[in-house]
């Protein structure tokens, strides 16, 4: 029996990256786990197939836009009807769009606003009622490096990212004397297809092959020259629905390599 059998997860953003690895690590800690996100159905399903497989557990999936508050609100509701329900949320659904200011597309601001912070706002409103109930809960919310530093290019993703270390604290402020706990992971460069589309950019634009952008990407930011990885992140959230994680509450946890150290 994992130390996480008998709960229930939804993870935002779950079938690719940072969302997936941490799907497979609640999975393998024994939780039941919602997926959610967009991507080739028959790869989804092989995803679906292979965390049962592989660990036993109940899975489920929506397919629902976090850019939707009514979507949301049915993912969390489809969650509980399906799998009994909800102990544990991650909110890590994300989108990236790299532009200056002044010409940065309004509708690319407001739909990174909505998907990587307004969707935070919104599951949490629908599951933290059940929660409170059971005097039981982990929020786990996915922000970035980006929400303790800026970066220029990146306008809406990094006020994003600074919004969910607000919200994160603001969560945990209200639990307090409750067993829900909420908290944030600011995760560093992480190789996902996010990130990937960033590196190819990079190289098409400077003439360089994919390592060599690669290279000089995490020599800007990241002290230690390696990429953080989906497992390690998953790592993390397990921790913090572990008993060790019980009073903390509303903190921001850097695995960046050392991004944010200086």
């Amino acid at each position: 029996m994992g130390q996480l059998s008998g709960k229930v997860a939804v993870v935002t953003g779950s079938t690719s990256g940072i969302g997936q690895g941490i799907a497979q690590a609640l999975a393998s800690a024994g939780a039941d786990v919602m997926l959610n996100g967009f991507g080739d159905k028959s790869e989804i399903e092989a995803m679906l197939e292979h965390l049962r497989e592989a660990y036993g557990t109940r899975v489920g999936y929506s397919a629902a836009d976090m850019t939707k508050p009514a979507e949301i609100t049915a993912m969390i509701e489809a969650a509980t009807h399906e799998l009994g329900r909800v102990d544990i949320l991650v909110n890590n659904a994300g989108i990236q769009h790299t532009s200056p200011l002044e010409t940065f597309p309004p509708e690319q601001w407001d739909a990174i606003i909505a998907i990587n912070l307004s969707s935070a706002f919104h599951t949490t409103r629908a599951a933290l009622p059940q929660m409170r109930e059971r005097n039981w809960g982990r929020i786990i919310n996915i922000a970035s490096a980006h929400g303790l530093v800026g970066s220029a290019q990146k306008s809406a993703y990094v006020a994003a990212k600074h919004g969910i270390v607000g919200l994160t604290k603001v969560t945990g402020l209200e639990t307090a004397e409750s067993g829900v706990t909420c908290n944030a992971i600011c995760p560093g460069w992480v190789l996902t297809p996010l990130v990937k589309k960033q590196i190819e950019a990079r190289a098409q634009r400077e003439g360089k092959s994919i390592e060599d952008a690669e290279r000089d990407l995490l020599r800007e930011k990241q002290p230690s020259l390696q990429f953080v990885t989906p497992e390690q992140l998953g790592g993390l959230a397990v921790f913090l629905c572990s008993p060790a994680a019980d009073q903390m509450r509303g903190q921001i946890l850097s695995m960046d390599g050392g991004w944010t150290a200086g």
